[in-house]
């Protein structure tokens, strides 16, 4: 039978579960659930957000990547390169100074620093100072009080040789620390002194050719930069090849060793013998001022400066001026013999006395008055007689010889604290009678001992002027030259003619003259004893104060000679040039003989 209901309705109730199953999907636990709304939005902006933050960071990164790698850059790198990199100048030994022969006069060494730490002893500090006591030279007593002083860093001693530092280190005591540098030894000791100086604690030269040539006896040493490894040790490849390299060089001096002991010598007994203030012995080769001895007395030990004077430190002979009195007197005579004033025969008469400007001149001694010739007036030392020659000249012409043999100036010694000589102003000396009168016979102005040796040396060497000097150059190990100084070229001041008759004078002064103390048997000998009053820093001069001094020349037969020149300050008792140095420069010129091997002059 036909359904009578509608097909829109049936499909309805086709639709529409029965009601039993409807019961069953409420009771049943596997029932999907029913549809929501989308969660899109919110998990967009959450995405934003992450992403928004990783742009941000990598922005960030990105821009402190440019200011570190662009903008600070230079800054940083600079960091890194101190960081990473060590500047090394290692510590290169002075050059060695050596005398004319290679004898050492000064060389660096090892040496060591003592340092106690009596916090970390095993024993007592009695026993410690008990053992290193005679070590080192010190007593225990006053070992084991310095010991109380602290718990640490004590510095017991410095400059320890390396056989002394050898026996503390096999002491093998905790609490005793040895620390290796380098310091000066100077093996002569006081010997040579007065020349090669000393350097302080800091190695620096103080005094000496140890000052003066400073630059030579530094070696080279350039400053490095190497790199570090992560743990802080030096990276060897990157250390250049060579570069602790040290040359042989040494700096070589004209001095010859054993006639500045013999100098020395002979000087120290006079000193003593006349209890005189103090004294010097130059010898220069005449032909190229080298000087093969240079003595000041009292001297010091260069190896424990600290205990001496510092007023030692200065060479005298350089850098005090004195008025040389009648050894000036040949350089006077060459100096009107070359201007034509007088002639090798003139001849003066000499009454024993003079008056110039109101002033009365006498001679120191009145043994020998009358007419005198040139060499007499040299033999017997007169002053009277001088002044008579020196009248022979306007004042401005003699003046204008002063000048020209460079009193008032300097030599140029390659040694320091080098002196200027005094002379009156021209002025003063032209319109004074009386200062051409006591400059005729060597008062009246100043030198030092080295610019009166080097005036004689022009005497000696046919006419000029040569420059004084110590430094021979520097020189390897085996001879070869490395650098030698460039010394101003001799400057002629006198005729040979005119030397050769003064050098004859002079030699009369050895044969029959006050110098008879210097002579030597078979060698022809000229010099000039001087015997001169002491200025006094008051004005005038001391009443019973001289300096005495005699200049030699060596042999006056030879064209190669030598000068030798002794100063004694202040002796005691009667004395002259001929009694207290002569026999210094007599002793001194022996010495030459045997080592410059001159043989006798002939006949």
């Amino acid at each position: 039978m036909a359904s009578s209901v509608p097909p829109s309705e049936r499909w309805k109730r086709k639709r529409r579960p029965s009601r039993g199953r409807q019961q069953t999907l409420r009771e049943g636990q596997h029932a999907a659930p029913e549809p929501r709304r989308s969660a899109f939005p919110f998990a967009s902006v959450r995405l934003i957000l992450v992403w928004a933050v990783m742009l941000a960071g990598g922005l960030g990164m990105a821009v402190n990547l440019y200011r570190l790698q662009v903008v600070s850059y230079p800054g940083l790198l600079q960091k890194a390169r101190q960081q990473q990199a060590v500047t090394l100048r290692p510590f290169v030994p002075r050059r060695p100074i050596v005398d004319r022969s290679g004898n050492v006069l000064a060389i660096d060494q090892p040496s060591y620093t003592l340092y106690a730490h009596p916090k970390l002893f095993k024993t007592s500090k009695q026993e410690i100072a008990a053992l290193l006591a005679p070590i080192i030279g010190r007593s225990p007593d006053e070992l084991a009080a310095q010991f109380n002083q602290k718990n640490s860093g004590l510095r017991i001693a410095y400059a320890l040789r390396e056989d002394v530092a050898d026996r503390v280190a096999r002491l093998q005591t905790d609490g005793l620390e040895l620390i290796e540098q380098y310091s000066r030894l100077y093996p002569q000791q006081d010997l040579a002194a007065d020349v090669v100086g000393y350097v302080d604690t800091n190695h620096r030269g103080q005094a000496g050719v140890e000052y003066s040539q400073e630059k030579l006896l530094e070696r080279a040493v350039r400053t490095l930069r190497l790199s570090r490894s992560g743990d802080g040790s030096l990276m060897p490849d990157h250390v250049p090849k060579g570069f602790l390299h040290v040359d042989d060089v040494q700096l070589q001096l004209t001095l010859d060793s054993r006639l500045q002991r013999s100098a020395r010598l002979a000087l120290k007994q006079q000193i003593k013998h006349f209890d005189a203030k103090r004294g010097a012995v130059i010898v220069m080769d005449a032909q190229d001022g080298s000087l093969l001895a240079l003595v000041s007395e009292p001297s010091y030990n260069p190896n424990e400066y600290s205990k001496s004077d510092v007023g030692l430190f200065k060479n005298w002979a350089l850098a005090d001026v004195y008025e040389p009195g009648s050894t000036f007197k040949p350089l006077n005579v060459a100096i009107a013999l070359e201007a034509g004033a007088i002639k090798p025969d003139s001849v003066f008469n000499d009454p024993g006395h003079i008056k110039v400007g109101g002033w009365p001149i006498k001679n120191a001694e009145e043994n020998h008055q009358g007419v005198l010739n040139i060499a007499q007036i040299l033999q017997y030392s007169s002053n009277v007689g001088m002044v008579q020659i020196m009248q022979q000249l306007k004042p401005e012409v003699y003046y204008g010889w002063l000048e020209r043999l460079g009193l008032g100036q300097t030599v140029g010694i390659d040694l320091p604290f080098e002196s200027p000589g005094q002379i009156k102003s021209q002025e003063q000396f032209t319109t004074s009678p009386i200062e051409p009168a006591t400059t005729s016979f060597g008062q009246g102005f100043s030198l030092t001992p080295i610019q009166l040796v080097t005036l004689h040396a022009a005497l000696a060497n046919g006419g000029k002027l040569v420059t004084p000097h110590v430094v021979r150059g520097l020189f390897d190990t085996q001879g070869q030259v490395y650098w030698q100084p460039s010394l101003p070229a001799p400057r002629p001041i006198f005729s040979p003619g005119t030397t050769q008759k003064v050098l004859e004078m002079m030699e009369t002064v050895v044969k029959d003259g006050t110098g008879e103390p210097a002579k030597i048997p078979g060698f022809r000998i000229g010099g000039k004893t001087g015997t001169a009053q002491k200025a006094s820093p008051r004005g005038g001069y001391h009443s019973n104060a001289k300096i005495t001094s005699f200049v030699g020349i060596l042999p006056v037969g030879s064209s190669h000679r030598y000068v030798v020149l002794a100063v004694v300050d202040e002796p005691k008792g009667n004395v002259f040039g001929s009694t207290v140095a002569a026999p210094i420069v007599k002793s001194v010129m022996e010495a030459l003989i045997t080592i410059e091997r001159i043989p006798p002059s002939e006949k």
